[in-house]
């Protein structure tokens, strides 16, 4: 087909546009729409499955976004290239990140009896860091225009 085609492997991904249904949600987004909940029903605390150990890598989508077009511009293998941050952080501190961008100052309780699925995911992004590239938001950045995005486009106006 005379095309040259990649293959281009994200880890967790959030952001604008996430899809922020209770039953069928990702972390970052099931964590913002419990801690709004409980925040603006004044609840003194959340439930997370799990024992909040396990460890996470999360990439932003505009970040996604400017890689793939990074790599149109520079890659051309036929070896898959794996896009990631290179840093992880446990659920337990990416719910209280989360907690704290929300506003949301109850306890966090976590449900052991609740599976924690792997114990860690991490992307080796070594590949992608030597096309000279590198992700620009972190996480805090990131979870604040996630939840102002849910606020403006996913909450019902009171």
């Amino acid at each position: 087909y005379k095309c040259d085609f990649i293959s281009a492997q994200p880890n967790n991904l959030y952001g604008a546009g996430d899809n922020f249904d209770p039953d069928t949600s990702h972390v970052i987004p099931a964590l913002i729409v419990k801690a709004h909940a409980a925040k603006t029903t004044v609840q003194s605390s959340i439930e997370i499955w799990g024992t909040g150990s396990p460890m996470r890598e999360f990439l932003h989508v505009d970040d996604l976004a400017d890689a793939l077009v990074h790599l149109l511009k520079t890659y051309s293998g036929l070896t898959q290239i794996n896009i990631g941050t290179g840093e992880e952080i446990s659920i337990h501190e990416l719910a209280q990140s989360v907690a704290d961008t929300v506003g949301f100052n109850g306890e966090l309780v976590f449900d052991s009896s609740k599976p924690d699925g792997a114990m860690r995911k991490l992307l080796d992004a070594t590949r992608m860091n030597k096309l000279d590239w590198a992700p620009s938001i972190h996480l805090k950045e990131g979870l604040e225009s996630t939840y102002k995005w849910y606020l403006q486009n996913v909450v019902e106006p009171t």
